[in-house]
């Protein structure tokens, strides 16, 4: 393979050190807002271009957008604060986007919001706002105490027609809709039907009185971070079961979940999120308080290396393993260039998986070379071992049976928690 492909990589990563911030600005351009307040991210979701049917069998509202609806969000905290603050995306939006209402309450249960707690979100000290198309929002800060492992509720109203509506597929947490504004609505009835999809919401920050200058730890991933195979509505993901962790352990830091099923480090895809070196300013770079982040992709780029279709572009084309690491290196570069720890993860055992038809010598090669320079290489700040974490003692191209979802590739709930077990908390 050609080494241009590498040194666009390395390009293209570099435009995104340049136009977020010089080298030790300090992770997350909004780390320090409004009135001197320092933020942590406490929930977050990489967002994705509107896509055609359900995901995985769950409503998807994405193509179709809303128009004179109310939409609410559920999201768990990682870390807790005195303050809190929504940020909205428009990324994929082809129009700009009105807002007419958002309202931040801590959760009752499923689509109710707990009485007493409901605060109105406002943006730049009005009640609505527009957002325009590829441009994101954040609001107002909002007096709201939360605690770490909280749910809070989102809703968000819009009059007119959203068009389609950036999201995230796999939430595996509930977001409802009603017709009509029902955004100060306490009880859940007028909230009939839902979807485990989020829309519009890229994060929910917090502030308050922490230890250190930086509290956020990005997960930067594909389906084994964005947690395909766990039990929906239930918080077990790895990031999750991580951040659990760290609360049991006294350690203020918030796990933030960008993970994108499908998604590869080099191939943007229209089923699958741009590729990692493009939304990695997006995603880890300009989030608020970074401190470290987690690497865990390429097993697609591997996986779907020789892959056609209607999710790839024709410009998709097999990649060696010296172009997966050059990826890897120029995010790396990227994040220290921030003063940002970052943690690698090896590759996941892919041998048997329907979903990756032929080639499997080719694959477990490739897998087995990148997983060997992600070990030794000494390029991380620490690697996690996701692989010896999750693989088949017997069979190490294949994943533990107790530790794998039905499909034969994504862990299951068992399988997400091996994963976190197997951080050093002092490392992150």
């Amino acid at each position: 393979m050609a080494l241009v492909g590498v040194v666009t990589v390395m390009a293209l990563v570099g435009v995104v050190v340049s136009a977020g911030g010089g080298a030790g600005a300090g992770g997350g351009a909004y780390a320090v807002g409004e009135a001197g307040l320092r933020w942590a991210q406490a929930w977050g979701a990489a967002v994705q271009e509107p896509v055609e049917g359900d995901v995985d069998d769950v409503p998807n509202w994405s193509r179709q957008g809303f128009r004179h609806q109310s939409v609410r969000q559920v999201v768990r905290v990682g870390v807790g604060g005195d303050r809190v603050r929504i940020r909205l995306s428009n990324r994929y939006g082809r129009t700009p986007l009105r807002v007419d209402g958002a309202m931040i309450a801590r959760s009752g249960g499923g689509a109710q919001a707990w009485p007493g707690t409901a605060r109105k979100v406002s943006f730049r000290h009005a009640g609505s706002t527009v957002i325009p198309a590829g441009g994101e929002a954040v609001g107002d800060a909002v007096p709201l105490s939360t605690s770490p492992l909280e749910n809070l509720v989102i809703t968000l109203y819009f009059a007119g027609e959203t068009g389609p509506a950036t999201f995230h597929g796999v939430g595996l947490a509930a977001s409802y809709r009603a017709s009509g504004n029902h955004l100060d609505d306490v009880l859940a009835q007028a909230y009939r039907q839902s979807s485990q999809s989020s829309y519009f919401l890229s994060g929910v920050e917090v502030s308050g009185p922490f230890r250190a200058r930086r509290n956020t730890v990005v997960a930067l991933g594909d389906s084994a971070t964005d947690g395909v195979g766990a039990t929906a509505e239930a918080n077990g993901r790895y990031t999750d079961a991580l951040g659990e962790r760290l609360v049991a352990g006294r350690r203020n830091l918030g796990v933030v979940n960008a993970g994108i099923a499908g998604n590869m480090l080099l191939t943007s895809s229209s089923c699958f999120g741009e590729k990692g070196v493009a939304r990695f300013r997006r995603d880890v770079l300009d989030r608020p308080g970074v401190r470290t982040v987690i690497v865990e992709l390429g097993a697609n780029d591997v996986g779907a290396n020789w892959a056609t279709g209607r999710c790839f572009p024709s410009s998709h084309k097999p990649v060696s393993a010296r172009q997966i690491t050059e990826g890897y290196r120029a995010l790396i570069r990227a994040a220290h260039g921030r003063g940002i720890k970052v943690i690698g993860a090896t590759l996941v055992p892919l041998s048997g998986y329907p979903g990756y038809p032929g080639h499997a010598a080719k694959v477990e090669r490739l897998r087995t070379q990148v997983n060997h320079w992600i070990r030794t290489s000494g390029a991380y700040d620490a690697v996690v071992d996701f692989d010896k974490a999750l693989a088949d003692p017997a069979h190490p191209e294949r994943p533990r049976p107790g530790y794998v979802y039905e499909d034969g590739l994504h862990p299951n709930d068992a399988g997400y928690q091996a994963i976190a077990n197997a951080f050093d908390v002092s490392a992150l």
